[in-house]
């Protein structure tokens, strides 16, 4: 059973950034696409950014777009959001997902596996 485990979040003020990770139990996990989403109270779960299974296709949100960075090292299995210029608007849980696909994809119910979530809070 593949296990995602994200880190990284805490309380930072607007303007900080965050380095979230997002650690997988296989290898396998080299083979797709792998997405970050938030939720905020209240609200729906949202798509951040995704990056297919190479690296070499990568999207975000216009929300973040210019302030987030999404990579990964397949080697360790690992997937990583750069957050810059936070504002209090980002503050949310955010997930790491599996896609089932290679590329990424719009809809979440692509999306097959997922960590606990890690909590980002931006105040001052």
């Amino acid at each position: 059973q593949l296990q995602l485990v994200e880190s990284g979040g805490g309380l930072v003020q607007p303007g900080g950034s965050l380095r979230l990770s997002c650690v997988a139990s296989a290898s396998t996990l080299g083979s797709h696409a792998i997405g970050w989403f938030r939720q905020a109270p209240g609200k729906e779960r949202e798509r951040v950014s995704c990056i297919s299974s190479t690296g070499g296709s990568k999207n975000y949100a216009d929300s973040v777009k210019g302030r987030f960075t999404i990579s990964r090292d397949n080697a360790k299995n690992t997937v990583y959001l750069q957050m810059n210029s936070l504002k209090p608007e980002d503050t949310a849980v955010y997930y790491c997902a599996k896609s089932r696909f290679r590329f990424c994809e719009v809809s979440i119910t692509n999306y097959d596996y997922w960590g606990q979530g890690t909590q980002v809070t931006v105040s001052s």
